[in-house]
């Protein structure tokens, strides 16, 4: 019917209003609870007389009446048995118009209303008043028949005028139902064909085709979202559905864009006469607009939650009538209070009792009116003292300009009003204050900012030294080929000699560069700077010259500090000698050493330091001091204010790298014509001082004790045998870490280990001083390296106990360190000699058992194949001139440019070593290393690169590591030591 009349749009409540019917709905306990207006109309009643009162009080009838009787019957036998139950005719008196009761007729049906459980939960009464016709039926019985068809000839023109105006009625629902805000439609049969649609559910799904399809033909864009199967469920069982801001993506055409909507719905099931499901009445509202202001007002909600939290103020949130609603954590952190509340009448019991009466008529009056509140109040702290706050409050207001929410914040000004009562002026006060801030924000961004810029530059200068070593490489190794064409010519010689001088200063250059970018290995040792400043007093004086004054100034009870004193003594030596130059070599230079603490304030306002407690070097100078521009760069890299020649500009920077390595901290006092002080900061150590034996002084001593010396190379190990036996010492060989440890488990005494930190095996020389130490407790232990290794250095320092000598190294240093070592291990006089010829012959016996089962010197036999060497190396200058001097000495090479151009060579030619940088366009050299190994897994590697260390090949055997700029000799002497030459048969 509905989609005859094409009504697609109603409002059911106005259905049910406007019906000429009367109906009447009532409780489970007879109470009405609505009625429409014809129910109105025909009882005479208004609905503040009717509603929520029982149907028997509102209509009063004897519960023995004939009405009575049949009334409560009926209703009984409803809520007996939630069935339709009709009355045809019942006799019911009403008051008339004029109050009095009039007998009237009625014909009623009572019809169960239940929820979705099945449950009846109300009762539909349609009454039909009967009067005229019963009257008219009882009259017919008496009369004659023309009067009974007369009467009934009037009534059919009645009906026809009733049938107009019901035309008209249904038009004008059709109408309500068109224009009816919410979506409504009406499905028909199990396949759920579209039988009346209104205006609102064809603009949310954006079709108009709809009557007389089903939904899967009308609606395909939702056949993944649970729509036909949740109608299917519906109307399967009977049971009602209802959805709130339920997600529904709709596709009007295959063009379209996907629109996503949220809905609130409600699918009820339409029944026919005999209770089965025949259709289901779909009703709801689009809420998608509301649904995402409702998700943006959480949003904001959480944002103002989240800003709130993370303010140091309290923060508090009210209702429209004054209602306290919310408050963050600081208030509740500032009062001790588990619970915050007041309104228009109650004052929170952290308020001042003096301050209520005022502060409860000010929020009163903004409340009124609706304007800021801005007042001063004194609340109570957790421990009972009130401070001042100053409270302001917002109200927040809709688009109506409706008061929604008050937001308000409690700031604390008790210094502020402190203040007041010392001060005149607040503004002046509050001026000073700002200025202050001001200032102080100013130099703490600069401190920052200058900080930030030495960090930047010490990784740039440190990436630059790498660059370099590079470039020195290609120097330093054309000039020794061209060492060997020169050969004999005096002057060619000297020249290049020259040359390679030069380079060899710019390989120290590139260490200072080094320093200054952090990356140099520190050995720090416990001391007491007092100490190491006496000793190099000397030093100083005869630096400076007679012309400048030295005073020396030590606190009492100085702390010791952990630090390299090498680095120290670099240090104070470039300080003293910056401090020279700036005084024209004359003056006063005051050395000052002090305890220091560097508080919090200090660390927050200064970048990379921490707190706690320092050692103060500080250098002062009566010179012509600094201006402010030159101080911002006096710590940066070639930086100088020498004469062109005069200086490299690097002395402050190694300075600054070095302690900033070291984890302290520098600082830089001076002004134009007043000096400049250099303060430097070093952690204070807890531990007892560091007997330091090493005597960089004096002769070099020897001694006779038994040395073993672990070398791969073979012409630095023979060297280094000469040089101790040369010093009186009785020396045993291994070429590596595996040979030497079976000369110590032979039982043959030795005194002291000397041994390299990088060589071929499957045995470290780190694990072989661990397992030496473990078999000889008092053994001393020497490392040597021209490099820096993972297996001791970590975090650039030399692990704890830890003694390195660095190559090269002359006889001199030689015999102090070896001698120092042997000193420091022992706890008393042990000699280790034997005490007869025969005992040194059984010692010699058994140190060639232990040669017999594992060589502790290697026999090298001459190769009969050249050695092939894979040269991988993507600087060309250095590959070819590289290659040139391998080829010289007699061996194979097979040049690459890339890891690619290596892998093929591989591929085709035969590789006896694998001489790689580390740093290649397309993939590492160590990476490469372990490709080529899948392949050939013992294959000899040498990374010759300007790194200190190659990180991840700790693990790795049978390789070793070359710096850049390298010797060639020692790479060809390297190459041969860690190669076994392939048979020529």
């Amino acid at each position: 019917m509905f989609r005859l009349t094409e009504l697609s749009e109603i409002d059911l409540n106005q259905l049910f209003n406007l019906s000429p019917n009367p109906y009447v709905i009532l409780d489970r306990e007879l109470r009405l609870v609505g009625m429409n207006d014809a129910y109105l109309a025909v009882t005479g009643r208004s609905r503040e007389e009717l509603v929520d009162r029982t149907m028997f009080d509102a209509f009063p009838s004897e519960p023995d009446s004939v009405p009575g009787r049949l009334l409560r019957q009926s209703f009984a036998k409803v809520l007996s048995t939630a069935e339709v139950d009709h009355l045809p005719l019942i006799p019911y008196p009403i008051p008339g118009p004029d109050g009095e009761l009039e007998d009237r007729y009625w014909s009623a049906t009572h019809t169960p209303i239940k929820d979705e459980a099945g449950r009846l939960i109300f009762i539909l009464q349609h009454t039909v008043d009967v009067t005229e016709l019963h009257l008219l039926r009882s009259r017919s019985a008496g009369d004659g028949v023309l009067k009974v068809h007369t009467d009934l000839m009037r009534r059919a023109d009645a009906v026809q005028g009733q049938n107009a105006a019901l035309g008209e009625e249904r038009e004008y629902l059709r109408m309500l139902f068109e224009q009816a805000p919410g979506f409504i439609a009406v499905l028909r049969g199990p396949e759920h064909i579209f039988s009346i649609v209104n205006r609102s559910y064809r603009t949310i799904v954006g079709r108009e085709d709809l009557i007389g399809k089903t939904v899967r033909e009308a609606l395909p864009d939702v056949a993944s979202q649970g729509v036909y199967e949740l109608l299917d469920e519906v109307y399967r069982t009977g049971t009602p559905y209802s959805a709130y801001g339920a997600r529904v993506v709709f596709q009007s055409s295959e063009n379209a864009e996907p629109e996503e909507r949220f809905l609130d719905f409600v699918y009820q099931p339409i029944r026919d006469h005999d209770g089965m499901v025949d259709g289901i009445f779909v009703q709801g509202q689009d809420v998608t607009e509301l649904r995402r202001a409702q998700e943006a007002a959480r949003e904001n909600e959480d944002r103002f939650r989240t800003l709130a939290q993370s303010l140091p103020t309290h923060v508090w949130t009210a209702t429209p009538d004054g209602r306290m609603q919310w408050c963050n954590d600081q208030i509740f952190t500032y009062s001790g209070l588990e619970s915050f509340y007041f309104d228009r009448e109650r004052r929170s019991e952290m308020l001042h009792p003096d301050d209520s009466p005022r502060i409860a008529a000010a929020w009163g009056e903004a409340l009124r009116t609706g304007s800021r509140l801005e007042t001063e109040i004194r609340l109570r702290r957790h421990d009972g003292v009130y401070r001042w706050f100053i409270s302001r409050a917002v109200p927040i207001k809709n688009a109506e300009g409706e008061i929604t929410l008050w937001v308000a914040t409690n700031t604390d000004i008790d210094e502020q009003k402190k203040t007041e009562s010392e001060l005149s002026s607040l503004a002046e006060t509050l001026g000073h204050r700002v200025e202050e801030r001001t200032i102080e924000l100013e130099r703490t961004q600069e401190v920052l900012r200058q900080s930030q810029k030495m960090e930047a530059i010490g990784n740039l200068a440190g990436g630059i030294a790498h660059d370099f070593n590079n470039l020195l490489q290609v120097i330093t190794g054309n000039l020794q080929l061209l060492g060997r064409e020169f050969a004999g010519n005096e002057v060619a010689e000297r020249r290049l000699n020259s040359a390679l001088a030069g380079a060899s200063r710019g390989a120290r250059l590139a260490s200072q560069l080094l320093a200054f970018g952090r990356r140099q290995p520190l050995s720090p040792k416990v001391i007491n700077l007092s100490r190491l400043i006496r000793e190099m007093d000397h030093l100083l004086r005869r630096s400076l010259g007679e012309a400048i004054e030295i005073d020396t100034i030590v606190g009492g009870g100085l702390w010791n500090t952990l630090v390299d004193p090498s680095n120290v003594e670099n240090a104070l030596l470039n300080l003293a000698i910056n401090a020279r130059d700036a005084m024209n070599g004359q003056g006063k230079l005051t050395i000052e050493l002090g305890n220091a603490y560097l508080d919090d304030e200090y660390a927050r306002h200064t970048f990379d330091i921490e707190s706690g407690q320092y050692v103060m070097l500080a250098v002062t100078d009566t010179g012509t001091g600094m201006t402010a521009d030159i101080l911002s760069k006096v710590f940066d890299p070639f930086f100088t204010t020498k004469p062109e020649g005069k200086g490299t500009g690097l002395g402050l920077s190694m300075v600054y790298g070095f302690v900033k390595q070291s984890g302290g901290h520098i600082r830089i006092y001076s002004e134009p014509g007043n000096g400049t002080t250099v303060r430097i900061y070093l952690p204070r150590s807890m531990e007892d001082e560091d007997v330091v034996a090493e005597n960089t002084g004096g002769a070099a001593l020897g001694g006779n004790e038994t040395i073993l010396v672990v070398e791969d190379d073979e012409a630095v190990r023979e060297i280094t045998v000469s040089l101790l036996a040369e010093l009186g010492y009785r020396v045993l060989r291994a070429k590596d870490a595996d040979s030497g440890l079976a000369i110590i488990e032979s039982g043959v005494p030795i005194d002291c280990l000397f041994t390299d930190v990088v060589m071929p095996g499957r045995l470290k020389s780190s694990d072989l001083a661990k397992r030496a130490k473990e078999r000889l407790p008092h053994l001393g232990v020497l490392f040597t390296s021209g490099y820096t290794e993972n297996s001791i250095v970590h975090g650039g320092r030399l692990d704890p106990g830890v003694n390195l000598l660095s190559k090269p190294y002359t006889r001199e240093a030689l015999a102090r360190k070896i001698r120092q070592v042997i000193d420091q291990s022992r706890q008393a006089p042990q000699p280790r000699l034997p005490e007869s010829p025969s005992e040194a012959s059984l010692a010699d016996a058994s140190l060639a058992e232990a040669a017999s089962a594992k060589p502790a010197v290697e026999q090298p036999s001459a190769p009969d194949l050249p050695i092939s060497v894979l040269l991988v190396e993507d600087e060309a200058l250095i590959r070819i001139s590289t290659a040139d001097f391998l080829q010289d000495a007699g061996m194979t090479v097979i040049e690459a440019g890339s890891a690619a151009e290596a892998l093929a060579a591989a591929g085709s030619d035969p590789i006896d070593i694998l001489v790689t940088d580390v740093h290649l366009p397309e993939m590492s050299g160590l990476q490469l290393a372990l490709k080529l190994r899948e392949t050939v897994a013992d294959l000899p590697v040498i990374f010759a690169t300007g790194d200190r260390n190659v990180p991840g090949s700790e693990t790795l055997g049978n390789t070793a590591l070359i710096t850049k700029p390298y010797d060639y000799e020692l790479l060809t002497t390297r190459i041969r030591a860690m190669v076994t030459p392939r048979s020529g048969g």
